[in-house]
């Protein structure tokens, strides 16, 4: 048996490293995602009080806070048992539209798009950002720009960019001024231009890697995410809708609070990311594996295939000319990337709405109540996927019980076995290029993980290879800093 450690992997924010085991015909036999940074927060936040935990839980990341900030913010509304003034709640539901603008424009201009426009076997040190600005500069800087609306969407309630200490238990600390509606409103055509470019883009390099479409993370599974009841796409409130590869319902209007009926966590010596599955098709002391029944995927691609429909216009066009390529369902996940352009359509549609609400600028944003309840789990979809925060208090308020369930962690069965599907495609002997390293990379990309939230290091995202005999001897080792 022959080991090929890819670390770092590229492109994604944290740190993780992907095994590769060759027999001794130089085929695969396995592959393993590993992440291998350790954060914690869980049980740090112990003892702290429940008023910090927004601030405190959205340090957990730089690019996706905004995603904690509310579903802390929400886990606290539950302790509180308040119910929320109608402003804030719409406020709250814009800053998570800005939030899923700006990282899905990360995702898809800065990390994946290099690989789409300038290939997966062109040069490394050219493939990234700043290669994309030397052979599409106006796309790059649109990209940029879009990611720029988004974030500005969440400075503008939230005081600043990054760590927004403004979602609260009952709330939100801060309204929206006029001024600031109006500088909104006056950016949102670029940005919806700059996706409908994107887009139409997207479209046309889907045809130059089938390989990869066929590939990367094609398989029957599960798929998870929240709905609103009548079953339209959501992003901040809603039920638990589960859906198989068929577009069946598995399990519809759950309770996002009963999580832990029907999650399960299963952990791996091979990797500090816990493997959640669907807890009622494992039976009790079965194996949790990538090729287990209870796998299930979250985030973009999971948003659209459980969904009966968005509900703007806009992206319901461009929802029906994609389940028309891909059938109710589509399974790969290189489709998270085509995802990922519809969902900034939606938010785009959306913040024009929220925006052109007379109530938006409402100064009620606030409600006032002590510790009610001694259990709060806050749900919420950040751009990764479905995010839960489950937090117990004693009568003061202060934590003694915290449990994260993370968008990355619930996808890392899939992550797992979309680099293993990607293995088995291209590699073909002990002689690999880059480019099929690259390709094992991008299966992991798709799902755009976010390993400092999910595993509670600081740092950029480094991967290197190893390559061992079936003795155990080190034959070979690439490495990428």
């Amino acid at each position: 048996m022959k080991r090929l450690v890819i670390d770092p992997v590229t492109r994604i924010e944290g740190h993780a490293k992907i095994s590769l085991f060759l027999d001794d015909a130089g085929k695969l036999a396995d592959a393993k995602f590993h992440v291998t940074e350790f954060r914690g927060f869980e049980a740090f936040c112990v003892g702290r009080p429940l008023w910090e935990m927004p601030s405190l839980t959205g340090r957990t990341c730089g690019i996706c806070p905004v995603s904690h900030v509310l579903a802390a913010a929400k886990a606290g509304d539950e302790i509180l048992a308040v119910k929320l003034p109608e402003t804030a709640l719409k406020l709250r539901r814009l800053m998570n539209l800005g939030q899923l603008i700006q990282s899905h424009a990360l995702s898809f201009f800065h990390l994946s798009s290099p690989d789409f426009l300038l290939g997966f076997d062109s040069d490394p040190a050219k493939r990234n950002v700043f290669g994309l600005m030397d052979v599409e500069p106006e796309l790059a800087r649109r990209g940029i720009r879009l990611r720029k609306f988004g974030q500005d969407i969440i400075a503008k309630l939230g005081g600043q960019k990054i760590h927004p200490a403004w979602a609260v238990p009952g709330g939100v600390r801060q309204g929206l001024s006029e001024e600031h509606r109006l500088e909104l409103l006056e950016a949102l055509p670029e940005a919806q231009e700059t996706t409908f470019l994107a887009l139409e883009l997207f479209k046309t390099l889907l045809d130059k890697f089938p390989e990869e479409v066929a590939s990367f993370g094609n398989f029957p599974s599960l798929f998870l995410g929240l709905v609103t009841p009548e079953g339209l796409w959501e992003h901040h409130d809603g039920l638990i809708r589960v859906v198989d590869e068929t577009g069946a319902l598995v399990a519809d209007k759950l309770e996002p609070a009963d999580y832990l009926d029907y999650i399960g966590e299963a952990s791996h010596n091979h990797s500090y990311l816990k493997s959640p599955y669907y807890r009622p098709n494992v039976a009790e002391g079965e194996a949790i594996t990538p090729e287990s029944a209870g796998l299930y995927r979250v985030g973009p691609l999971a948003r659209l295939n459980i969904c009966n429909r968005i509900g703007t216009p806009l992206a319901d066009k461009e929802l029906t000319e994609f389940r028309e390529r891909f059938g109710r369902v589509a399974l790969s996940s290189f489709q998270y990337h085509y995802a990922r352009l519809i969902e900034i359509l939606a938010c785009t549609e959306a913040v024009a709405l929220h925006l052109q609400d007379p109530k938006i600028t409402d100064t009620r944003v606030r409600a006032q109540a002590g510790i009610n309840v001694l259990r709060g789990v806050g749900v919420s979809e950040a751009p990764r996927g479905t995010l839960f925060h489950d937090y117990h208090v004693d009568e003061n308020g202060l934590i003694t019980k915290v449990n994260m369930i993370i968008a990355t962690g619930q996808n890392n069965l899939a992550m797992n076995r979309t680099v293993k599907q990607i293995a088995q495609t291209f590699i073909k002997g002990p002689d690999i290029a880059e480019g099929i390293l690259n390709r094992i990379e991008a299966g992991a990309r798709a799902f755009d993980p976010c390993l400092s939230c999910s595993t509670h290091a600081i740092g950029q995202m480094p991967m290197q290879v190893e390559l061992f005999s079936a003795q155990g001897e080190l034959l070979k080792r690439l490495e990428r800093n």
